[in-house]
């Protein structure tokens, strides 16, 4: 059967869950599009609901096309999508973890999601003020990874595995030049700040290490030097690819 009015209360529920609050009651987010549908479910994700335009051929209840545009976050629409229910690790885990203190941009959020897959990162935990890595923009900046790196909710930098190195723009030793020697057996955990505040005094002072990434100009996108400091702690971190 294929849903032909906007008044159907899936599509309604699929647009409450791009708004934050309604996802966090919810405790599920929408992930549009092929390719991160198809990533989803190379995870191992299988979705709550899936929905696909109507004569698309695509797996899912059909929808009218015009309804299903309405209720995609994308301003140009989507052949598919899906609702899944969100996974939050109960700790963040070593050998290497990234936190994530203020970073209020959703696509610094996915694209840091991205590069901490590509880097073999264990866990990704989620600090106060950051943004929602399961909101749509996120989620779309991951390129799927939001599927497959662990996340985690953290409060307090003590919870968080290994040394602790805080990233500051013009303090602390260049990060290259950090050894194992010098970290924990448990690993690294990488604290990183928004693009504009950094990271909070308190949180740096309380860090095991201050380091920084020698740059020619005064500051780099936080996803960028998320994606740098994760090469390089990737070197350091035990059991770590």
């Amino acid at each position: 059967m294929t849903i032909t009015s906007s008044h159907n209360t899936k599509l309604k529920e699929i647009r409450k869950l791009h708004q934050r609050r309604q996802r966090a009651l919810a405790g599920r987010f929408v992930a549009e599009g092929e390719d991160l549908l198809a990533a989803a479910g190379a995870a191992g994700w299988e979705p709550v609901e899936r929905y696909c335009a109507a004569g698309s051929g695509l797996p899912g209840t059909e929808v009218e096309p015009r309804l299903l545009d309405q209720a995609s976050a994308l301003g140009s629409g989507t052949r598919t999508l899906a609702v899944y229910a969100e996974r939050w690790a109960p700790a963040p885990a070593g050998p290497l973890c990234v936190y994530l203190h203020g970073v209020h941009d959703p696509g610094n959020v996915g694209t840091i999601l991205r590069s901490a897959d590509a880097f073999g990162a264990s866990c990704v935990a989620i600090g106060p003020g950051t943004a929602d890595p399961y909101g749509p923009k996120a989620v779309r900046a991951s390129m799927g990874a939001v599927f497959t790196v662990a996340l985690a909710r953290v409060d307090h930098i003590e919870d968080l595995p290994g040394s602790t190195v805080a990233l500051v723009a013009d303090r602390g030793a260049p990060l290259a030049e950090l050894t194992l020697e010098e970290l924990a057996p448990g690993g690294v955990s990488l604290l990183i700040g928004a693009e504009r505040e950094g990271l909070p005094e308190t949180i740096v002072s309380a860090a095991d290490r201050v380091a920084r990434i020698p740059i020619a100009n005064h500051s780099l996108n936080a996803a960028m030097a998320a994606t740098v400091a994760l090469y390089e702690a990737s070197r350091m971190a035990p059991g770590s690819s």
